[in-house]
């Protein structure tokens, strides 16, 4: 009797090796109709997404040298950052790697990837496959720093959905991983990273 995992990754690549006809189109919708009302007045793009990130409790840090403070700060040494962001700071912990090792994925504590955008009104930054250097880096470590360069801002959920356009695995970041689907107590990290960061850097 065959083991049931494999029965059924036989199946996936049997379906995955079929030829597929092209992808159905986009629907058309109306961006007007996404409609989320600023809580009060903001004087930029940047103060009206820090404040939602915060309030969705994530931990905005501004540029480099916030950043390696923060790192310092919670004491925080093995972790793998984005071989492109690497020379940005000038001292990263001691156990900084720019290879995500699947093998080691229990032993980071923190990652640092970039992100593709910010959406203002929401607080959420977007991480695409065509822009992050390792999908599983950004959302199996406890600590996720989402580097996001502040011309990415967009004000509002319909520009992001027109700037991912066909990219074929994007996520929707607002705030730590969290659910209280159970009694309805609130527990961090379930899904993902227990604290989100969002360095904003120019």
């Amino acid at each position: 009797m065959k083991d049931d995992r494999v029965v059924v990754m036989a199946s996936v690549r049997a379906s995955l090796a079929k030829r597929r006809g092209d992808k159905a189109a986009l629907p058309d919708w109306d961006p007007a109709l996404v409609v989320a009302r600023p809580a009060k007045a903001f004087g930029s793009l940047v103060e009206q997404f820090r404040y939602k990130f915060e309030a969705a409790g994530g931990v905005f840090v501004d540029g480099w040298a916030e950043l390696e403070g923060f790192l310092a700060e919670k004491g925080l040494i093995c972790g793998y950052v984005d071989p492109v962001l690497i020379e940005y700071v000038r001292a990263w912990p001691s156990g900084t790697t720019t290879t995500f090792d699947r093998g080691e994925i229990d032993c980071y504590e923190f990652s640092v990837t970039r992100a593709t955008a910010g959406i203002a009104e929401s607080g959420t930054i977007l991480l695409t496959e065509e822009k992050s250097s390792s999908r599983l880096g950004a959302l199996s470590s406890w600590v996720h720093v989402a580097v996001l360069n502040e011309c990415d801002l967009l004000g509002t959920i319909p520009e992001a959905i027109e700037k991912i356009g066909s990219d074929k695995a994007t996520v929707f970041v607002t705030g730590p991983s969290k659910t209280a689907d159970v009694e309805g107590i609130l527990i961090k990290g379930v899904h993902g990273p227990g604290i989100q960061v969002c360095c904003l850097v120019q």
